[in-house]
């Protein structure tokens, strides 16, 4: 066994010795790297035969690819990252996933702070790791330390605000003396939708049971589309996705009365799905709660779209918080005042949102007469603000990570080591 060990190590330095090294493979590997396009695509041959005939050089296969030019690649493309970095104040944003293959997957973006325009961002480390407080306040230090970037340079920190998150953030204010930690206000307003979803059961149980009814049910389908042929399936939210329910709860508000008649043409006795969806849309008020939900939270899944967008201004992002609250500060009623509760809730626990908001006053020109240092780190200078005015409020790149990474190990790439798969996400 070791022998063959032995004899395919040789073969793999024979290999890459023996490449060639040329600018159109490099090119060629970077092109199918960048889009996500599995290396053994070359081994088609008449893929091969048209590339060799249209450019007039020779395909490299894919162990010449995979051998000689993925790490060069790699290793330029983390220089550029370095050079881009250097000398800039920088946020960054951590968080964890569980992949296909059950692992934790913990990643790393660090973002540029500039005085007069959003600054880009950049994917700096993808690492395994069964997250707690420590595991991330070492991962971060990790990924600051791989791509050189001072520690009084680093000014934001933006997480989820799971509670092994938040103590990495006080752990780590120890050794970044300027940074500030803030907790994704989406993820926030999300957990606010959660609350809403939480008071409607009826609406809920109407929406997950009329879920199941068309799933895999090809002649369901078809009826519901003879019956509603301009009307879109009924949405599946997912429980995970910011604010999809609110979507879901809004659509059933709008279609009430279509549903209810494809409703009527299904046999409950065929599932038990059915009998649940008729049973829940004929309980007394639940059109009354549909509307309400329509009228009083739609709020939510609008602000939380806002706050996704790249490049959001800090001000601008802030409003946006800001104007949720003065709307639930007029909601009426035992329902009402409690989604306003946890609305302030979650605001409440969000220490960082408060610094960036005397910050961005400062910024606006508003209530001058705030004292500086209110809530600011001790080492803070005052050159150190103007950097804030496209600081983010949200974690959302992240999760844009998270769906690449995703969209890398799909279920015919599982055997992807990640090693690899790493070197292929940063490129």
């Amino acid at each position: 066994m070791r022998e063959l060990e032995i004899q395919t190590e040789k073969k793999q330095q024979l290999v890459t010795n023996s490449t060639k090294k040329s600018s159109f493979s490099k090119d060629l590997c970077f092109a199918f790297l960048s889009a996500n396009i599995p290396l053994n695509k070359v081994s088609n041959q008449r893929f091969r035969t048209f590339l060799e005939v249209y450019t007039g050089n020779n395909v490299p296969t894919e162990t010449n690819l995979r051998l000689g030019y993925i790490d060069d690649i790699f290793d330029e493309t983390m220089s550029k990252i370095k050079l881009e970095l250097s000398g800039k104040k920088v946020w960054v944003s951590i968080d964890e996933t569980t992949d296909i293959e059950g692992r934790f997957v913990a990643n790393v973006i660090v973002g540029i702070l500039e005085a007069d325009y959003p600054g880009k961002q950049y994917l700096v480390h993808s690492e395994l790791e069964k997250t707690n407080y420590s595991t991330i306040a070492r991962v971060f230090d990790k990924s600051i330390g791989i791509i050189g970037i001072q520690h009084e340079d680093v000014l934001l920190f933006t997480s989820d605000a799971a509670l092994y998150m938040v103590k990495a953030g006080n752990t780590l204010k120890a050794f970044y003396p300027k940074m500030i930690h803030i907790t994704c206000t989406a993820h926030g307003l999300h957990r606010v939708a959660e609350e809403v979803r939480g008071k409607f059961s009826n609406v809920d149980k109407l929406i997950s049971s009329v879920k199941k009814i068309f799933r895999k049910a090809p002649n369901r389908v078809q009826l519901f589309k003879d019956e509603a042929p301009h009307l879109q399936l009924p949405p599946e939210p997912i429980i995970t996705r910011w604010s999809t329910w609110i979507i879901a709860s809004n659509y059933y508000g709008e279609n009430i009365e279509i549903i209810r008649k494809i409703l009527e043409k299904l046999d409950a006795d065929d599932a038990v799905s059915i009998k649940e969806a008729k049973k829940y849309i004929s309980k007394a008020g639940v059109e009354r709660d549909l509307a309400y939900i329509k009228s009083n939270f739609t709020i939510l899944t609008v602000s939380i779209t806002k706050l996704q967008e790249q490049g959001l201004p800090l001000a601008e992002a802030l409003n946006v918080i800001e104007n949720v609250e003065n709307v639930f500060q007029t909601l009426q009623g035992p329902i009402g005042k409690a989604v306003l509760n946890k609305l302030n809730t979650v605001t409440h626990k969000n220490v960082g949102l408060k610094v960036l908001k005397n910050i961005s006053n400062v910024l606006s020109g508003i209530n001058m007469n705030t004292e500086l240092e209110l809530g600011l780190p001790e080492d803070f200078s005052t050159d150190d603000l103007v950097y804030f005015r496209f600081a983010p409020i949200t974690s959302v790149d992240i999760e844009r990570s998270f769906s690449m990474y995703k969209n890398l190990l799909s279920n015919n790439r599982k055997s992807f080591h990640f090693e690899n798969l790493y070197k292929h996400l940063i490129i």
